[in-house]
This record gives structure tokens, C-alpha cells and sequence, in this order.
């Protein structure tokens, strides 16, 4: 699936010559709209005062009444209507923080609204159907789209792609998701399967670093907690096969007890890199280990990966004219959601297993 035609510009006017700045409105005041993306939209306000508008940021939560959803800093409204009345789509960026099953359908409202700047939560779709009514909607309305993709705008990744220099440069590539996810799990049912957790973070990066890919094998097992069992959600595990013969391997466990983070690259000329990319709010610090031919190097890398990710797509979204590279940016999220569609059709073929039958049966 491709971009049918190149997304339209709608540059912004700006008849006082003073920097466009823009406002911001959530859809979605779970998790990511208000524990993620809500810090950093107050951070930039003070850091990007030409980016980012100082006034209130609205938000709307189809899933929650408007009381039940107030937070310090947020100006939450009853729907997108009301906040069309207060918003000019012209000037705001439409932040899309619901869970996947139903982001085509906003997008669609908030397009038919006026809205054209979207950033919106990874993945853009779990399956390939639901991708498709994502992208007749950017088509049908010129949307500009980006996906909101921390790995991909990682000093990390960065430097891990300096260093290959490319997918010639790779051999072999591992990544390791694992983090307790008991209490959300029980207690959400936004996401339907540990595909959608945080294997979109993953998979951009595989094929940043590796190129194009297919799925070779997917697999997820369930949680178990109790007498509770929440199907597809105790962890999944995927390979790729990349265009130039190599496989890749993401290994996610959603009830470790040990929160891990980790990328490991073998390159073409032996060298081996260990990358720990943050795994707390509180501290932003990333690590790579280089293991080469002269012994071990450890690197530090101030590393505010979220920060960086929605200024970047701010700066794009107050500059049109100058954004040659936006359909090519969707297309990497477009890949990345056709080859979760294709995980999660493989793993859902067979009957869930437990995180240990899953473990025996790639021991036996």
C-alpha cells in the first residue's frame, strides 16, 4: 500500500510577518495524551515559544466525560465541535492519542471538521483495513499526517545508524522489549494484542537500519494473572527477513519483572553495539556499548526522545512549503503498519499460548 498522490500543502497565513505559531488539540486523555504528550507540550511552550502557541491546550476524550478527564493545564471540552469553536484549524495540530481501533474514524471527523495537521499515535493502524480507511482519509482531504515515533527521532538510533552506515553495514539485529504491564493490561482494553504496545517503536528503527522486510515468523501469548487471562497480551515475538538476506528478531515480554529497552547490532565489520535506549520519564539518558576489534567504548547520549520527535513534526507542520520529505515519512509508517497487520495475522492464526509453553516450544 502506497500514498496514492503527494499529501497537499495548506500553508498557513500570516499576514503580521510574525512566526506561525501553532495550538495544540488532544483527542485521547489516556496514557499518551496526558502522561506523554501533555509534559512535553508544556515544556516546549517555554523551550519553542516560535513553534508553540502559549495558549491553552484543549482536549477532547470520546471515551470519558469532560469532568472525569480534567487535568492541571488542559482545557478539556465536550467534543470536537466545541472545539471547533474555539480552534482554528488553520493554526492547530491534532494530536490523535486514542487506542488504534478507532483512530480512523476520528481522523476522518476531525478532517471533515477542518483540521489538516495530524500527529498521531503509533501504530497508525493495526491491520491492513484499517490502514486503508486511514489513508482514504488523507487523500480525500490532503491531510498532513506524522506518527508520533520516539525511537525514530532517537540520539540512539542516530548514532547506531552513523555507525552502520546503512543496511550494507548490518548482519544481525535484536531488539528486547520488556516491562510489567499486569495493571494496565487488566484494566484497559485499548490494546487488543502486544503487537500495538511496543513493537511499533521496534520495527520503524528494523527498518531504518536494515531496510524493507517481510514477516518470517510472529508469535504472542497471553497474560495470566490469577484466575484472570487477557488474550494476545502477555507478549509477542516477531522476525524479519530483510530485503538483503538478513533476519532481524524483536523479543517482547509484557510481564517481566525487569524493565529492558535494548537494541544489539552486529555490523559488517564485526563490530558489535549494545544500545539501551531510557526507559523512565525521569531520566533521559541513553547508552551504547561498542564492542570492536580496539575492546569496549561506552557511550552517553542525552536522549528526550518524545521532545524531539513532536518538535520536529511541529517545525514541519509550521513550515509546508519546505516539507518534500512528509510522504516519504508516512510511507515508513505505512510499512510499519502492514507488517504488524501481517504479525498479528500470523500469531492469531494459532491458539494463544503462555509466555512458557512459547519458551518449550522453541526449545523442543
Amino acid at each position: 500500500m502506497r500514498v496514492r498522490r503527494a499529501l497537499s500543502h495548506h500553508p498557513p497565513s500570516d499576514r503580521k510577518g510574525q512566526p506561525f505559531v501553532l495550538r495544540t488539540l488532544l483527542i485521547g486523555l489516556g496514557r499518551a495524551g496526558t502522561g506523554l504528550h501533555l509534559p512535553v507540550l508544556r515544556r516546549a511552550r517555554t523551550t519553542h515559544p516560535q513553534l508553540f502557541a502559549r495558549q491553552p491546550v484543549l482536549g477532547v476524550d470520546p471515551a470519558r466525560a469532560p469532568a472525569a478527564a480534567a487535568t492541571e493545564g488542559l482545557h478539556v471540552v465536550g467534543s470536537l465541535r466545541d472545539a471547533r469553536r474555539s480552534l482554528d484549524p488553520d493554526g492547530t495540530v491534532v494530536h490523535l492519542c486514542t487506542p488504534p481501533a478507532v483512530r480512523g474514524a476520528l481522523l476522518a471527523e476531525a478532517a471533515r471538521l477542518g483540521y489538516r495537521r495530524f500527529l498521531v499515535e503509533k501504530p497508525i493502524a493495526t491491520d491492513r483495513t484499517a490502514l486503508r480507511q486511514v489513508l482514504d482519509a488523507v487523500d480525500e482531504h490532503g491531510l498532513h499526517v506524522r506518527v508520533v515515533s520516539p525511537w525514530l527521532h532517537s540520539a540512539l538510533t542516530d548514532r547506531i545508524a552513523d555507525l552502520t552506515g546503512g543496511p550494507a553495514g548490518v548482519r544481525a539485529v535484536t531488539v528486547t522489549q520488556h516491562k510489567s504491564r499486569f495493571r494496565r493490561t487488566l484494566t484497559n482494553s485499548g490494546h487488543t494484542d502486544a503487537f500495538q504496545v511496543e513493537i511499533p517503536h521496534a520495527l520503524g528503527v528494523l527498518l531504518r537500519l536494515a531496510g524493507d522486510a517481510e514477516v518470517h515468523s510472529a508469535t504472542c501469548t497471553d497474560l495470566r494473572y490469577g484466575g484472570d487471562v487477557v488474550p494476545h497480551m502477555g507478549g509477542a515475538r516477531l522476525t524479519l527477513r530483510h530485503a538483503s538476506g538478513l533476519h532481524s528478531l524483536v523479543d517482547c515480554d509484557l510481564t517481566s519483572p525487569v524493565r529492558r529497552r535494548r537494541i544489539t547490532v552486529h555490523t559488517a565489520d564485526g563490530t558489535r553495539l549494545v544500545g539501551h535506549y531510557p526507559v523512565a520519564q525521569d531520566d533521559d539518558i541513553a547508552q551504547l556499548d561498542v564492542h570492536g576489534p580496539d575492546g569496549h567504548v561506552r557511550e552517553l547520549l542525552a536522549d528526550d526522545a518524545l521532545s524531539r520527535c513532536l518538535t520536529h513534526a511541529y517545525r514541519a507542520f509550521a513550515d509546508d512549503d519546505s516539507g518534500h520529505g512528509r510522504a516519504d515519512d508516512l510511507r515508513l509508517h505505512i510499512r510499519t503498519a502492514e507488517l504488524l497487520g501481517d504479525a498479528r495475522h500470523l500469531a492469531l492464526a494459532d491458539p494463544p499460548r503462555t509466555r512458557h509453553q512459547e519458551a518449550a516450544r522453541h526449545a523442543g
